[in-house]
């Protein structure tokens, strides 16, 4: 029996898919291990979304390979560089994104690379997952991305824009539910482009043909929660108010650089607009530091927005280089000093507006899924519709339970 290490990087697409390829692999007669001393294979579900990320893969590989463990590679680094990437004497096999459902057959074949064509994939890939042993299950939804945003790599590693059909959907969010899960969260690359470009069919029939009794939404850009949308949500007994708004930048110059297609001034109306329908919703985002032309007064302009939005948190990264993108070719790219320390005052005011959302939810009660059973501090562990993280001293897993929150419950 062939004994593998799996770890999956970047998205939450990546992270279902990668729980998947384990699933498959034992399904298969392989044995799952936590340990590189135990493996003898390391599989690598890897991530392209910045340069860190790539230098991250390529040291944890050659680290496996340095311990004598055979290397498979695949998630989007190997979609994008492809047969490349065999000349790393590091890296013994190279699978595509859709490929790496069959790596038990792959390596049976002795099929060191196989990376099939996304750029023409016209179907969804349907797999699914029967683990049983978690509360809250990803599901993935849609794959791809049709937008070209001139920072971007990730439609070269996952193609154009496909989407799972609702029967697909419903049946699926219908067996979690009967396995006992309480939440469902919706992922795929971009899933305001699920079906013909409006995620509300779907979440119309989540609502009237399903018996779970949550489910979340994964990102979406500004222009995808139209009010429509957002009238359907205010009064759905399923949702979790919790919303993640693929922003990028909080300045009108850097938005039209980055080929976004939207201003400053929509969204904050929107998120103001949010705020008014749900009680105390979780706002995240996404914001990239220091992009290429972005100057100092475009930065000063990012602050300043970002600090009067009532955004609840604000996931941050500094802004990377990706061969083969239009910003690539762009001028104005910023040394990485100035592009770290901007990154540093907006992981500042997200700590400072994440503090302030949490104070506003004390006293609130609030339903709360368990999710984790007592650790070493004999406290559950659980979660809130508007996205909190709650610690108990009582309770039962996979459970939901009404708390009111306080000071010393809120992790």
């Amino acid at each position: 029996m062939k004994k593998f290490l799996l770890k999956s990087m970047g998205c939450k697409s990546n992270q279902f898919e990668g729980q998947i390829v384990a699933e498959k692999l034992i399904e298969a007669g392989y044995q799952e291990v936590k340990k590189p001393e135990e493996a003898e294979i390391y599989i690598l579900n890897s991530c392209s979304v910045t340069h860190k990320s790539d230098n991250e893969a390529m040291y944890l590989l050659r680290h496996a390979h340095g311990l004598g463990l055979k290397t498979v590679l695949t998630g989007c680094i190997a979609q994008i560089e492809k047969e490349k990437l065999l000349k790393e004497p590091f890296i013994d096999y190279v699978y595509g994104n859709e490929d790496k459902f069959e790596i038990a057959q792959h390596l049976q074949d002795e099929e060191s690379f196989v990376v099939r064509d996304l750029m023409t994939a016209n179907e969804f890939c349907k797999v699914t997952l029967n683990d049983t042993s978690k509360t809250r299950i990803s599901l993935k939804i849609q794959d791809g991305c049709d937008n070209r945003c001139s920072y971007c790599i990730i439609p070269y590693g996952r193609g154009k824009s496909r989407s799972a059909d609702s029967d697909f959907i419903i049946n699926e969010i219908n067996r979690y539910a009967s396995y006992g899960y309480k939440e469902v969260i919706l992922t795929g690359i971009h899933i305001g482009l699920w079906g013909n470009k409006n995620i509300l069919p779907l979440l119309q029939e989540i609502e009237s043909k399903t018996s779970i009794p949550r489910y979340r939404l994964g990102s979406l850009n500004p222009h995808e929660i139209t009010s429509e949308l957002l009238d359907f949500l205010q009064n759905s007994e399923k949702f979790c108010p919790h919303f993640h708004l693929s922003l990028q930048s909080a300045c009108n110059r850097t938005l039209k650089r980055m080929n976004r297609h939207y201003t400053v001034e929509y969204y904050l109306e929107q998120i103001e607009d949010i705020v008014s329908r749900f009680e105390k919703p979780f706002l995240g985002s996404d914001i990239i530091a220091g992009f290429c032309g972005e100057t100092e007064e475009d930065f000063q302009t990012t602050v300043e927005n970002l600090k009067k939005s009532k955004l609840s948190q604000i996931h941050t990264f500094p802004y990377s280089i990706r061969k083969g993108t239009i910003a690539e070719k762009l001028d104005g790219h910023l040394p990485d000093g100035v592009k770290e320390e901007r990154a540093a005052i907006i992981k500042q005011i997200s700590a400072e507006k994440f503090n302030k959302f949490v104070q506003e939810n004390i006293g609130r009660e609030e339903e709360v899924l368990i999710e984790k059973r007592p650790g070493k501090n004999g406290q559950y562990k659980g979660i809130t519709r508007n996205y909190l993280k709650v610690s108990l001293d009582e309770g039962d897993f996979n459970t939901l339970k009404k708390v009111v929150l306080q000071k010393n419950n809120l992790c």
